[in-house]
């Protein structure tokens, strides 16, 4: 996502309805400042977002001071408020069995590789040179599949990736380490050489996993403690924003709707 261009959080906020909570406008320039924490392609989705964050702040400003909750530390202030004004219900293990048998896929160790490649390099936008990498890279798989080369030895001298000093290895890969178009693929392929090129932003790869350990469900025992915290924080979501929509409707929101979704509050 990007961020606002150069000068355009700077454009006239007329543009946008004045924002209040009750009595309280939430001065322009407040909204202003607050655009740099919600990075958007557009200035009305930043403004907007913005927005409804100081809104969600201002409504739990307010019904501390009438809760009679106070104190220096903003956020300290809102930590008691919350406590006192929502009730979540601890999960039973009733609850945490339901949710693991329900969602198995999220409570799996994570399948571990390891995996070795000689890279190929070319720019994406030299077409000629990417097809003699590719080329070039055929023919190494042809020797591999031979016999007549050693994946090592064809790192050391082909690779343009420094991973080819130690022979070509990456060593032991976790999700988010690679660029997407190299890991879709990788996490697919089975242990031994790949007998086919992938093809990077950077050029192409010949690929080889040398370990594959596949993930395993964890034991409900071992998955119980994330099971309930992922609960925890489900219905903590839920209780939040149905307490903000409420305040709103109490106080009075004009300016911005806390229905959309935007403000990590209301998520």
């Amino acid at each position: 996502m990007q961020l606002i261009p150069t000068g355009e959080a700077d454009k006239p906020r007329n543009q946008f309805p004045p924002v209040s909570v009750g009595e309280t406008l939430i001065p322009e320039a407040d909204i202003a400042a607050e655009l740099q924490h919600h990075p958007a392609t557009e200035v009305s989705e930043a403004w907007h977002q913005a927005a409804r964050s100081l809104v969600v702040r201002e409504l739990l400003r307010q019904d501390a001071r009438r809760q009679g909750i106070s104190g220096d530390n903003e956020e300290a202030v809102t930590s008691r408020l919350l406590e006192q004004q929502l009730a979540i219900p601890d999960p039973d293990d009733a609850d945490c069995r339901r949710y693991y048998d329900a969602n198995p896929e999220r409570f799996r160790s994570p399948t571990l590789l390891a995996a070795s490649h000689i890279l190929l390099p070319a720019a994406p936008d030299d077409g000629e040179e990417r097809q003699r990498q590719q080329r070039l890279g055929e023919e190494l798989l042809a020797l591999l599949s031979q016999g007549e080369a050693s994946f090592e030895a064809l790192a050391r001298e082909h690779s343009a990736c420094e991973s080819r000093h130690q022979g070509g290895s990456l060593g032991q890969l976790v999700p988010g380490q690679t660029v997407t178009e190299f890991e879709r693929p990788l996490w697919h392929l089975p242990e031994g050489i790949a007998s086919t090129l992938i093809e990077s932003r950077y050029g192409w790869h010949l690929v080889r996993i040398d370990q594959r350990i596949e993930g395993r469900m964890l034991p409900f025992e071992q998955a119980k403690p994330r099971v309930r915290q992922l609960l925890l924080e489900g219905s903590t979501r839920r209780a939040l924003r149905q307490y903000l929509l409420v305040l709103a409707a109490e106080l009075g929101v004009e300016g911005v709707d806390l229905e959309v979704s935007g403000s990590p509050l209301l998520q």
